[in-house]
């Protein structure tokens, strides 16, 4: 601190508080947010709900002429390929899920969509019925299955699969967790940190979101629809001061088991369109150096690394060769049937508990 930094200071003045941070049941972390009442989406009968079990794979279109810049740029994004055809390309983590992104080579590029792996093959059916649309054998996909395409109020497209076959095991086993030096604690004795450069490996998809336009018509459809329900709302205050939705995230309901903070998410916003889709890496050390592997090659980051207020994660975003934003992301929190739903304003203190300023066009 300068010496006029100093003096601006009043001698009676407080010093700053240091930083500090600890892990803590989510009904103290939401203490003093607005918990929102289950009965904004428990509207009808469970039962007649479409039973989601995870979310399984994105699905884009990328043109035939650029495609293999998109091949390259997800395979230093940290996935491989599974599988590639004349018309279409599947790419792979190294969880259990066969692939967590598929490629339609195409004329154009176009968003198709987020993909739901559903609990019975009547849900499926039931899939068909609301979209009054077929359901399809993925006769060519690794894993196989069927599945069945319908849209959203919005027109973008929702995938619901059923009956692909997972791998049997991750491809690689889980990475011992690094044994870590703190001030008081010292277990790491005679043992040196030493790690090899290269992407950051992803294990599986984790979510993503769209920007729309008409956020009560969006969050009823796929609140009554699907057991998708919410783990935090955002809001801005109307011209007569009232409270007004604008975001939501949403996480698969399986009771009592854990899931992730948020599967699914959208934002009211000027125009309409996928914003991004987010894939689980192993920790700190692997998302930085993959970090620093991309911006090596010379890709176009979007913000980060940070770590968001909302779900906790580490996050770290990238534009891919076509404009589609991904993700690497660590660390996100669990919720089940007795977490809270929060609702809180929306701003970019709710985006960040660090990082670099927001960008100005992030949630456009």
């Amino acid at each position: 601190m300068d010496a006029t930094a100093t003096q601006s200071r009043d001698q009676n003045d407080a010093p700053p508080s240091a930083n500090s941070g600890k892990s803590v049941p989510a009904s103290q972390a939401m203490k003093t947010i607005e918990h929102v009442s289950p009965m904004r989406w428990a509207s009808g009968s469970s039962t007649d709900k479409i039973k989601i079990t995870k979310i399984s794979h994105m699905r884009y279109r990328h043109p035939a002429g650029n495609i293999d810049s998109i091949v390259t740029f997800l395979l230093d994004f940290g996935m491989e390929v599974v599988k590639r055809t004349d018309t279409a390309i599947w790419f792979g983590g190294y969880g259990i899920d066969q692939y967590v992104y598929y490629c339609e080579i195409g004329d154009d590029k176009k968003f198709l969509g987020g993909t739901w792996e559903v609990e019975s093959w009547e849900d499926l059916q039931r899939a068909e019925t609301l979209g009054n649309t077929k359901i399809v054998e993925l006769k060519d996909s690794p894993g196989g299955g069927h599945i069945v395409t319908v849209h959203d109020p919005e027109g973008f497209p929702v995938n619901f699969i059923y009956g692909a076959t997972p791998r049997p095991a991750p491809i690689k086993q889980p990475a011992e967790a690094l044994q870590v030096n703190d001030e008081f604690s010292k277990p790491r004795k005679g043992a040196f940190q030493r790690f090899e450069p290269g992407p950051a490996a992803v294990h599986k998809l984790g979510h993503f979101g769209l920007t729309i336009h008409d956020f009560e018509s969006q969050f009823k459809w796929y609140t009554s629809h699907f057991n998708l329900v919410p783990s935090d709302i955002l809001y801005v205050p109307d011209e007569n001061g009232n409270k007004r939705d604008v975001a939501a995230f949403l996480h698969v309901d399986l009771g009592k088991a854990y899931t992730d903070h948020h599967s699914f998410f959208f934002s009211v916003a000027k125009e309409k369109h996928v914003h991004h889709s987010s894939y689980e890496v192993h920790d700190y050390d692997s998302q930085n150096m993959g970090h620093y592997w991309l911006k090596e090659k010379g890709y176009k980051p979007v913000w980060g690394l940070g770590r968001h207020k909302l779900g906790s994660q580490i996050f770290d975003y990238w534009w891919d060769p076509n404009g589609f934003m991904v993700e690497h992301y660590i660390d996100g929190d669990l919720v089940n049937e007795d977490t809270p739903a929060g609702r809180q304003p929306a701003g970019d203190e709710s985006l960040a508990v660090w990082s670099e300023p927001v960008p100005s066009t992030f949630l456009d």
